[in-house]
């Protein structure tokens, strides 16, 4: 388990997780009245946590599936990326997909936030690829079975 340094000004509690094998941990609204998202509306929502992540190490911010699924409410930017050198505020950027509109209110779980691991990569420039058995199929290469 890593230690991250967080600083709460929020009135909620720190993220957490709700099982043992939990891969993400709720972020809350920190807001001082509701928002309401129109139809097609996005917001940026603060969450009143601000944290130092390890170096190499990031945060996703990813949608709530149950808001995704009732009510149409994801992040747009899916997933957000935190990276380790932020010190701001964690906001999350919501989108209302629904026709109707939606209320979010504060201290309300809005989206989930996955601490991971990544790689620093260099890139070498060079004149041509080797060649595989998919070459450059994309999108839809494989047909439909």
């Amino acid at each position: 388990m890593i230690q991250v340094k967080v600083v709460n000004k929020g009135r909620h509690p720190l993220p957490a997780y709700a099982t043992p094998q939990s891969a993400g941990m709720d972020l809350r609204a920190n807001i001082s009245e509701p928002v309401t998202l129109r139809p097609l509306e996005r917001r940026l929502i603060p969450t009143g946590i601000f944290m130092a992540l390890p170096e190499g190490y990031e945060a996703q911010v990813r949608p709530r599936s149950g808001l995704a699924l009732k009510h149409g409410i994801t992040v747009l930017n899916s997933p957000g990326t935190i990276d380790a050198d932020y010190r701001g505020e964690v906001m999350v950027l919501l989108v209302n997909l629904s026709a109707d509109d939606f209320v979010v209110n504060d201290g309300e779980r809005i989206a989930q936030m996955v601490v991971a691991r990544h790689e620093t990569v260099g890139f070498t420039a060079v004149e041509a690829l080797d060649s595989t058995e998919r070459g450059a199929g994309g999108y839809g290469h494989t047909g439909v079975e």
